[in-house]
């Protein structure tokens, strides 16, 4: 079976402008173990070191790890890296394949006198409003081109896929991340995480289980040009559930189907559930982090850089 193999670095520096007393954090860096992704080797060094550092999983199954400051400090450097392995992704075949959206819908719909199975239980949690993302007539109506009566799941949302990176310009300027998704999907910009949300959005606004995935995406300088170190960033996309085949993995930023170049660091209901640093702090004054993502394919990792060096001590020399 064919499996390829990459080697990320995912950096994080704050520089506070004033003296931090007490921090807690909460590090969502780990990548999650699945059927087609293994987790080969993974390292993750702070400083400081912090005061207590515990590791758990949370109620989606991603593994976090905690950390808190008791002692004074005037930044934090946080570096994740890892090793992983991926395999190719299944994808729904047979009656997977045929099952209408209505269907679906109607089966995910709660009905006193009708128990859900374990893997419909699992999939009604992702069909709700989330902090992130809200259910609206406005985001059926866009869906509804693609879902048209009676038309395949899966076909309907492949086309959804494909709409969102047709309508949609990529512009980092143009949001932040708490930019609400209403304001992305009238502005028709914005980047991977708002295109995600977005596309939750219009799936379970007709009713359908749609969850958020943050991770990597192996991507490709351009031509004659070499790869850079830090120059990559974290990604997004979106998983729908399919009756009988499990989650369906779509990224509509590129209009593809997640397989061999996208890394999986965790999902939730939306950006809230996996945000890769979450911290609440005693002090620190005004501070924005520097973050620099490498994502290696194996063959190039020798000849990109030293391991042990960092983009960010460049940025600090």
């Amino acid at each position: 079976m064919t499996f390829v193999r990459y080697h990320v670095r995912h950096e994080t520096l704050y520089r506070y402008d004033q003296v931090v007393g007490e921090s807690h954090h909460l590090l969502r860096l780990t990548p999650r173990p699945m059927p087609w992704q293994r987790n080969l080797e993974h390292h993750l060094a702070i400083d400081p070191d912090p005061s207590v550092r515990r590791s758990f999983l949370d109620s989606f199954g991603n593994r976090i790890t905690a950390i808190h400051f008791t002692e004074e400090h005037e930044y934090l450097e946080i570096i994740s890296e890892f090793w992983v392995e991926l395999r190719a992704r299944p994808k729904p075949a047979g009656e997977a394949l045929k099952v209408t959206w209505e269907a679906v819908r109607d089966a995910l719909r709660y009905r006193a006198d009708r128990p859900f199975t374990p893997e419909f239980l699992e999939a009604a949690a992702f069909r709700f409003v989330s902090p992130n993302v809200p259910i609206d007539s406005q985001y059926a109506a866009y869906a509804s081109a693609a879902f048209r009566p009676d038309r395949p799941l899966v076909e309907a949302a492949d086309e959804l896929m494909r709409m969102i990176h047709r309508d949609f310009s990529f512009d980092p300027t143009a949001t932040e991340t708490s930019t609400p998704v209403e304001q992305a999907f009238k502005a028709r910009r914005g980047v991977c995480q708002d295109f995600s949300q977005i596309m939750i959005a219009c799936l379970r606004s007709l009713g359908l289980s749609a969850r958020y995935i943050s991770g990597y995406i192996l991507t490709h300088p351009p031509a004659g040009k070499e790869r850079l170190v830090g120059a990559d960033a974290t990604h997004a996309w979106v998983a729908l559930f399919v009756p009988g085949f499990g989650w369906l993995e779509l990224d509509p930023t590129n209009a593809v189907r997640p397989d061999l170049e996208h890394i999986t660091l965790g999902w939730g209901r939306d950006f809230s559930d996996v945000t890769p640093l979450r911290g609440v702090l005693l002090g620190g004054g005004e501070h924005e982090p520097e973050i620099a993502v490498t994502v290696v394919p194996e063959a190039e990792f020798g000849s990109l850089y030293t391991e042990g060096d960092t983009f960010l001590e460049e940025l600090s020399s």
